[in-house]
């Protein structure tokens, strides 16, 4: 199981790439305001997969080399 997500992964299970990106750039800015400023930074394009799940309302399930099953449990 994978831990950190990026916009690749995203686009991989169906995102359009301005809507990855975006998913991102908010798990960026929520992940400063819990105190992580490593996170401020716009070089660093991976993020934690739990926060990009509580964006977007459901769990992903990541493989490295599956990336389509998602689950609606949320």
């Amino acid at each position: 199981m994978v831990d950190t997500i990026c916009k690749k992964d995203l686009v991989k299970i169906g995102y359009k790439e301005h809507t990855a990106r975006s998913l991102i750039c908010q798990a960026k800015t929520i992940m400063v305001e819990r105190g992580y400023p490593f996170y401020n930074n716009k070089r660093l394009g991976l993020v934690p997969k739990p926060v990009v799940e509580s964006i977007i309302g459901v769990t992903l399930h990541l493989n490295k080399d599956e990336s389509d099953v998602i689950d609606d449990d949320k």
